[in-house]
């Protein structure tokens, strides 16, 4: 249920070093959900059209939702955590990085033929 949706401007490296990338915010999302890693999913594109303060510089926007409710505290932890991550891997400055944290309500999360609320 938690998921992680990357969304950047510059172009992806090689499809080994995305797949690492994933990898790696997969478990970092568990870990700061406590959720099981088998429910996390991870989602990448790169050379999507964007700006940020008005121009084109490379730039980055992140999804991370889940089941449940994120507090202050857990969300600036995985703020950091994913803002160097990316930085590292992709390039973007922390700067040029958004992330939107949101809850979602059991029942608005389907899978498996069933909703987990």
């Amino acid at each position: 249920m938690p998921l992680i949706k990357v969304q950047t401007s510059v172009s992806a490296p090689a499809k080994n070093d995305v797949e690492a990338m994933l990898k790696i915010l997969s478990a970092k999302l568990a870990k700061h959900t406590g959720k099981p890693e088998s429910y996390v999913m991870t989602a990448f594109e790169s050379n999507v059209p964007m700006t940020f303060a008005g121009n084109t510089e490379p730039t980055c926007y992140i999804e991370i939702k889940s089941v449940g409710s994120m507090q202050s505290e857990q969300t600036q932890s995985m703020s950091q955590d994913f803002c160097q991550e990316i930085n590292q891997v992709l390039g973007v400055p922390k700067n040029r990085i958004y992330i939107e944290f949101a809850d979602s309500k059991g029942y608005m999360w389907g899978w498996n033929g069933s909703t987990f609320g």
